[in-house]
């Protein structure tokens, strides 16, 4: 398979013969992304929180410590979520709130309930 800067599982760049190649090897964009929605679909709530949680790091540490922003390690589901359902609905916690508020609002409503479990597995 040609091999280029834009190349990866699900990003094949090339055509041809080397396109069907790599249709053969991985079943096609439609296969890749069945696969996908089928590994999320299968995954925990813990395990999605997880993976957005990945955006919070910076500033609440990878196991929810605290840094720039508060220990969330210790809270529950629920409350993580309540906070950032305020959050996303614009409210004021605290003098970060700003930053959280466009944080907040990339998220979805179960994007928000998985990020509480999660933080609730640390």
């Amino acid at each position: 398979m040609q091999n280029n800067k834009y190349t990866s599982e699900d990003n094949h760049g090339c055509s041809g013969e080397c396109y069907e190649a790599w249709v053969a090897q991985t079943g096609g964009v439609v296969a890749l992304e069945t696969a996908s929605a089928q590994a999320r679909a299968e995954a925990s709530p813990e395990k999605l929180g997880e993976q957005a949680y990945i955006g919070c790091i910076a500033c609440h540490g990878a196991k929810g410590e605290g840094g720039i922003g508060p220990m969330l390690a210790g809270q529950s589901a629920t409350e993580i979520a309540a906070k950032l359902l305020q959050y996303k609905a614009g409210e004021t916690r605290g003098k970060q709130s700003s930053l959280m508020w466009s944080q907040a609002g990339l998220l979805s409503d179960q994007d928000i309930d998985n990020i509480g479990a999660f933080v609730e597995s640390l």
